[in-house]
């Protein structure tokens, strides 16, 4: 698959560990996975895509914060959409889940074969939801299936807005129309650039201009294709034999990422702990 001007890879891998832990790894509350944990993924992919016009990003905007609710700063709000819905308001676009599905192939996350768009193009038909915020503090996304899933973000209404991962050395500015594919386990969130990476609830506070809103879905990869990407499911034990800090439990400072009470992070790699609900004796 060729590569494109419009795709930028970015590395995400120069991981930022807190001592005494050496690396990063997450935990599944799946019981598919109740003895594993992966490593991140460490790439972040944008694509500056070009199918959406200012008229289009314009109705999307207003159809979405129509429906949800983000008075305050870090306020995060779905609203479930389809695209029927989306066609009405992006009428130009032929066939705007096709177009996502493009942009996703062209990342490679899942392949560069002709069987890998048609995977993207499943993963784009399974879910697809308005996401609003007013910035972000910096969080993690890990509940259920998520462990097993990338991100996907396409950018509808944003201005001044950085994407950052602090524990990976990512800082993307955000404009309409780039989508955006990442591993939400590592802590993420959206600042202004002017903050040097901290996300500051005084600069989103109030007025249209603190607001952003995206459209947002998720990619599930089985094994292999983690492996494929770096990041293979591996017993806990290994994991703890890399001194893996669990990004399952993590929990992290909203304004600059850090993460907060490491002792309660000692003894997570273990195999007689589990995040699964009623899960037998490891």
């Amino acid at each position: 698959m060729p590569m494109s001007s419009d795709h930028r890879v970015i590395p995400a891998d120069a991981f930022t560990v807190p001592s005494p832990f050496e690396s990063f790894a997450v935990r599944s509350e799946e019981r598919l996975h109740e003895r594993d944990a992966r490593a991140p993924y460490g790439r972040v992919h944008v694509v500056r895509t070009r199918f959406l016009g200012a008229a289009a990003f314009s109705r999307l905007a207003a159809a979405g914060y129509a429906r949800v609710a983000i008075d305050a700063f870090s306020d995060v709000d779905y609203a479930t959409t389809n695209f029927a819905e989306l066609a009405t308001l992006a009428p130009d676009v032929a066939d705007l889940p096709g177009e996502i599905a493009n942009a996703l192939h062209l990342t490679g996350v899942m392949g560069d074969t002709s069987e890998a768009r048609a995977a993207c193009l499943r993963s784009v038909l399974a879910r697809v939801d308005f996401l609003a915020s007013r910035g972000a503090g910096f969080h993690n996304d890990v509940a259920r299936h998520w462990t097993r899933c990338l991100f996907w973000n396409l950018a509808i209404d944003a201005a001044d807005v950085e994407f950052v991962m602090p524990h990976a050395g990512v800082r993307v500015a955000l404009a309409p129309g780039d989508l955006i594919v990442f591993d939400q386990t590592m802590a993420h969130g959206l600042c202004r650039p002017r903050d040097a990476r901290q996300a500051v609830a005084a600069s989103f506070e109030s007025g249209d201009d603190g607001r952003q809103l995206f459209l947002t879905g998720e990619i599930l990869l089985d094994d292999e294709r983690w492996a494929a990407l770096g990041s293979p499911w591996l017993d806990v034990e290994a994991q703890a034999r890399r001194a893996a800090l669990d990004l399952m439990a993590a929990e992290f400072d909203e304004r600059n990422g850090t993460v907060k009470r490491l002792r309660t992070l000692a003894h997570c790699m273990r195999r007689d702990t589990s995040y699964v609900d009623d899960a037998p004796p490891g």
